[in-house]
């Protein structure tokens, strides 16, 4: 498949993606000068779109919270995969951005953990998945570790108590030789810590091969698939729901 990558920055969501056998094509990147604004996409060339807009203005651990601003450039993502009109397209972001419903295409949601992939952190990741044919992207666990190290953050290379670069990289994914010679110290922390783990985005990609329309997906989002008369893949998603209704019911102050 020819896949085109949206905002890839160092592009670990894409290396994910190549690393199962797709065909990678990046847009323009504000890192290497280059302005989405001003992208076209060729009609019907890609059989998906991918990215993630950046996030911090959704982000709630961000003082500057704007999701009103953040909503341009997943706007810009939005008009691509319009102009694109692929087969699925999948957005990564946090959790603070609004559920993206495209027309002509179904919609899903993906709460995924980086320790579900092997990974000694839990830092989640929203996925959102939409397909003009309603198939359905199921996404399995492959190696839950327990999450034994705080999550990898992009400004964590703005702190003096920083991990070594080769750790940050490993627990995202990356080899711990994997280098940005032509980064600043904060600029790699930064462009590693956006990205996606990569090991998370093997298996967003091995379940792009493996779409299916015979399937049930858990209501918690976390996209594992149930069966039978199943609402909910497991007791933690049931207490996950339980934790969003209670937050739904709450009275306004």
């Amino acid at each position: 498949m020819l896949i085109l990558s949206l905002f890839p920055g160092v592009d670990l969501l894409g290396k994910g993606f190549e690393d199962e056998g797709f065909c990678i094509v990046r847009g323009p990147d504000l890192i290497f000068g280059g302005d989405v604004y001003h992208f076209v996409p060729p009609p019907e060339r890609f059989d998906g779109v991918i990215g993630g807009p950046p996030c911090q203005l959704f982000s709630g651990i961000n003082r500057s919270r704007n999701p009103e601003q953040g909503m341009e450039l997943v706007n810009q993502f939005i008009r691509i995969v319009k102009q694109a009109r692929p087969q699925f397209w999948l957005m990564e972001n946090v959790g603070g951005i609004p559920d993206i419903h495209i027309p002509g295409y179904s919609w899903q949601r993906l709460d995924l953990r980086a320790n579900w992939f092997g990974l000694a952190q839990s830092r989640k990741r929203y996925i959102q998945f939409g397909h003009r044919d309603n198939l359905v992207l199921t996404v399995e666990p492959s190696h839950i570790v327990p999450a034994t190290e705080p999550i990898c953050l992009a400004s964590e290379g703005q702190r003096t108590d920083r991990r070594g670069w080769s750790e940050f990289c490993q627990l995202q994914g990356l080899p711990r030789s994997f280098d940005l010679p032509s980064f600043s110290l904060s600029a790699k922390y930064k462009a590693v810590g956006n990205g996606v783990p990569v090991p998370m985005a093997r298996a967003l990609a091995r379940g792009i091969k493996t779409l299916r329309s015979d399937v049930t997906v858990c209501d918690c989002g976390c996209g594992r698939a149930v069966t039978g008369k199943a609402f909910t893949a497991g007791p933690a998603c049931r207490k996950r729901l339980q934790r969003r209704r209670e937050k739904c019911d709450a009275p306004e102050l």
